[in-house]
């Protein structure tokens, strides 16, 4: 049964990645995905564009909308919503997927990569969600999922990179707020973060090649996030997802195909 067929599903960053795998899944069930990003043509180190995604989401049996976006721009994330629903026709859910991360310790954070984490991380899940809820408020099982980490305040994953902790918890407290202030309206607030480091290319820039093939491939976010997403926006909200413990509920019991390279052990990720 292909619950999402015809839902418009909107991601922020959707041009390689968690992004990109989210909008794949959504399409082989025949969605409407909306694939957002400031990547519209190739870039050396970085494969993948907005369009290309589209390209793929089509022949993965989805329809596609690509709209160039820079989140921090809220007059542009505001327009690329109302030309979502102008296409489409509505939206069902919305990924707040976009991120920047910079594991730099308070006296090696510039100014302005401080602004760029807080401004691509919080403020534009924020602004995303704003604009969304309008419309979600029409939809039959509306859904907000964010990609960020459960709430824990221990000093331990603050002191290493407090900037970029600040704007993770910021993604998460959002979910937090809205989950309870948009109960009544039955729209599903979640976040998803992984147990393990998923290989992605913030992955490869940010941490030795070692970590990478202990990681474990975009997909598992992208099933872990197909199983929240259709799940009934009433009964399930206000949640801080694990991917993997998402898909042990969901009765998955071969991880090994996920691996990067099956068999090394798992690195497991920032904040849990």
């Amino acid at each position: 049964m292909h619950k999402l067929r015809d839902k418009t599903i909107f991601i922020t960053g959707a041009s390689r990645g968690i992004g990109r795998e989210i909008a794949l899944r959504c399409a082989r069930e025949g969605a409407k995905v909306v694939i957002t990003g400031k990547t519209v043509t190739a870039h050396d180190k970085l494969p993948g564009t907005i369009h290309s995604v589209a390209a793929e989401v089509e022949q993965a049996g989805g329809q596609a909308l690509a709209i160039q976006l820079d989140v921090r721009d809220a007059d542009a994330l505001r327009a690329a919503v109302e030309q979502a629903v102008q296409h489409f026709g509505g939206i069902d859910a919305l990924l707040n997927n976009a991120s920047v991360i910079s594991l730099t310790s308070t006296l090696d954070t510039p100014a302005k990569r401080l602004d760029l984490m807080w401004g691509v991380n919080m403020r534009a899940t924020f602004l995303a969600s704003q604009a969304c809820i309008p419309y979600l408020m029409k939809s039959s099982n509306p859904h907000i999922l964010t990609m960020s980490p459960p709430l824990n305040m221990e000093a331990d994953w603050f002191a290493p990179h407090v900037a970029y902790s600040i704007a993770k918890y910021g993604m998460s407290l959002s979910t937090l707020g809205m989950a309870r202030e948009f109960a009544a309206d039955g729209i599903a607030v979640n976040s998803l973060w992984p147990r393990t480091t998923i290989a992605t290319a913030a992955i490869e820039f940010n941490f030795p090649d070692e970590i990478l093939r202990a990681s474990r491939k975009p997909e598992i976010v992208a099933d872990a996030a197909h199983h929240i997403l259709t799940r009934d926006s009433r009964s399930c909200s206000g949640n801080f997802f694990i991917d993997e413990e998402v898909l042990v509920e969901a009765g998955t019991t071969d991880f090994d195909q996920y691996a990067v390279t099956p068999g090394v052990p798992l690195y497991r990720d920032l904040f849990v």
